[in-house]
């Protein structure tokens, strides 16, 4: 198998990778950035940023992503198209499988896979995807300001969708699978206590419609039960909050991550427990998800990758 030696490895393309490769290119570390199945992740199925800073007007996210990926290019990043299908990180230099046919080894690794939202597999899902169909309520709710959404999920992320989107919308829709929401007490009362918000207990979404974007939902109460009932619902956006699930896997064998798969770092730092990798953007981050946050993690993942080759 072919093997390369590389000063400083970036794995991902999102706002954290990029940015990373931004701050390593101007170290003089010769990034080398392995794009992974997403070349310029999330944000490229995101049709308009409206909340990063510097674009005063709102930008489209596949331009967003090519603007910071020439970026990262005019500073020497060597910015690939390939997967990371398996990791050694047991000892230096650490060694990164490339689509099962390349070995990479590196004197320092920042991951910034990110995370993927959990979706209900529904091909409806796809077809809108970018057109009513979203995972990010804090990214996208801004659209939907005095309309009418659905929020689907059960959680404490549910109810803070649902509960920050009722700031904007004019309804709320929460879609809830059990007959009981699983969301902590606290997050339950606000969301009951909202006049905006209907919680649709025990029913299922099982499709969408609309002809240039969603205008409606398909439901089923009491899912196959004798007492079931089919309808459907006018909304102009569906929100998926079941969860997003890291794209850590391969690195779990030797780096700690939480109970869902977020790799874990030292308070207030990208450093792993693994000297030298370093984890920047929502694969470390199950709270915020947001570009600009990744973007920042992605810097301190570089300086920290800077500091640790001076030593």
């Amino acid at each position: 198998m072919e093997t390369e030696k590389v000063k400083c490895l970036i794995i991902g393309s999102g706002p954290a990778g990029y940015t990373a490769a931004i701050y390593a290119g101007r170290a003089n570390l010769a990034p080398v950035v392995y794009a992974g199945l997403q070349l310029g992740g999330q944000l490229t199925t995101t049709t308009e940023v409206e909340n990063f800073p510097g674009y005063p007007a709102g930008i489209g996210g596949p331009e967003l992503m090519e603007d910071l990926r020439k970026q990262a290019e005019r500073f020497g990043a060597d910015i690939r198209y390939g997967v990371a299908t398996a990791a050694d990180l047991s000892a230096k230099p650490y060694k990164i499988t490339i689509d099962e046919e390349k070995v990479i080894e590196a004197e320092t690794i920042i991951i910034a896979t990110g995370a993927t939202a959990k979706y209900l597999g529904l091909e409806d899902e796809k077809k809108y995807a970018g057109m009513g169909v979203s995972a990010c309520a804090t990214c996208d709710g801004f659209f939907y300001r005095k309309k009418v959404v659905a929020v689907v999920g059960g959680g404490d992320t549910a109810c803070e969708e649902a509960s920050y989107l009722a700031s904007l919308a004019s309804k709320v829709y929460l879609i809830v699978r059990k007959p009981y929401l699983r969301a902590s007490k606290v997050m339950q009362e606000r969301v009951m206590n909202n006049e905006k918000i209907e919680v649709l207990f025990e029913h299922n979404a099982v499709g969408l419609f609309g002809e240039n974007g969603v205008e409606g939902v398909h439901l089923v109460k009491r899912m196959g039960e004798a007492d079931e009932e089919r309808y459907d619902v006018a909304i102009d956006g569906f929100f998926l909050a079941i969860g997003h699930q890291p794209n850590s896997d391969i690195f779990k064998p030797y780096l700690d991550t939480d109970e869902v798969g977020y790799i874990l770092t030292e308070p207030g730092t990208p450093r792993t427990k693994v000297p030298g990798v370093f984890a920047a953007g929502d694969v470390a981050d199950p709270h915020y998800r947001q570009a600009i946050t990744a973007a920042a993690s992605g810097c301190m993942a570089a300086i920290e990758a800077e500091r640790y080759l001076q030593k």
